[in-house]
Formats: structure tokens, sequence, C-alpha cells
């Protein structure tokens, strides 16, 4: 038997301690939140990417009645970057939720479709996309998507 660990580093941050730039992004992300439609779960969710050439995009979660039509804030953000401006790397994404009783306390997680998404941009683009999760006190900072998705499936593996 052969035993593996995977370890992450993910760092936390107040807000008052993220850089300028870093503060912008998690802003825009926060911002985002209120373009929001959230009829269903009430739970608002906003993304922001920072392009390379420092572009800010943002994106809201959109809830539907059929909920596996629903788009998440990562994505919308991630898709219209792409749609927009292909030949522009993400180098960062800023990711913030808030519900009826304002932003959450504890930083959200992308989901496992949105976790993917980033993994493809980062082969696609072949660069890291720095991570910051956002809560009402604590801003996490991961360095890639590969730290919060271990063992992950990506072209590679189709090819080995």
């Amino acid at each position: 038997m052969k035993r593996i660990i995977i370890e992450s580093e993910i760092r936390a941050f107040k807000f008052d301690e993220l850089s300028e730039a870093v503060r912008s992004l998690v802003d825009a992300a926060r911002d985002a939140t209120s373009n929001s439609y959230t009829p269903y779960s009430k739970f608002n969710v906003g993304a922001a990417v920072r392009l390379e050439d420092g572009t800010i995009i943002k994106g809201a979660n959109q809830e539907n009645a059929a909920f596996p039509v629903t788009m998440c804030a990562e994505r919308a953000a991630i898709f219209n970057a792409q749609s927009n401006n292909p030949e522009l790397a993400i180098t960062e994404i800023a990711i913030a939720a808030k519900n009826a009783n304002g932003f959450v306390k504890e930083p959200v997680t992308p989901c496992g479709s949105c976790r993917q998404v980033l993994l493809e941009m980062e082969y696609r683009y072949k660069r890291d996309i720095k991570i910051y999760l956002c809560g009402a006190s604590n801003v996490y900072e991961v360095k890639s998507v590969k730290d919060i998705l271990p063992l992950s499936f990506a072209d590679d593996s189709m090819h080995d």
C-alpha cells in the first residue's frame, strides 16, 4: 500500500490586510451580489475576475425554476470574460455571497462545476488563477484551483 497525502495552503486575511488591487477585486465581487437573480434561494453570489491586462469583469448567480439551468456567479464572470476577451488570461477571481442577513460570515467556495471551469482556464492559459474567497470578516487566498480540487480531471488525464 502506498499512502498519498494531499495538502493545500490557504491564507486568511482581514480585508485591510489585502493589497489595494485585491481589495478592488473583492469589492467588485461584493458589488456583483446585487446583480443576482435569486427568487428561490435568496442566496446572492457575486464573482469578479481580473484579466491579465487588469480589466475586472463581474458575474452574478442567476436562478431558474428548473434548477439545473441555473448559472453560478463564477461561471457567469468567466464565460463573460472568455466571450469578450478570449486572448486574455484570467489571473484572479474573488467570490462573495450574501443572504437575508447580509454578507455571509465565512467565505463560500465554488461548486464542483465552477472548480472544473476554473481548472480548464488554468490549463488553457498555462497559469494559475489566484482565488479569493470572501466572508464578512475574512478573505481566504488560494493560489490555484488545484488546491481546492485535488486529484482533478483535466486534458492531461485523457492522454496518459
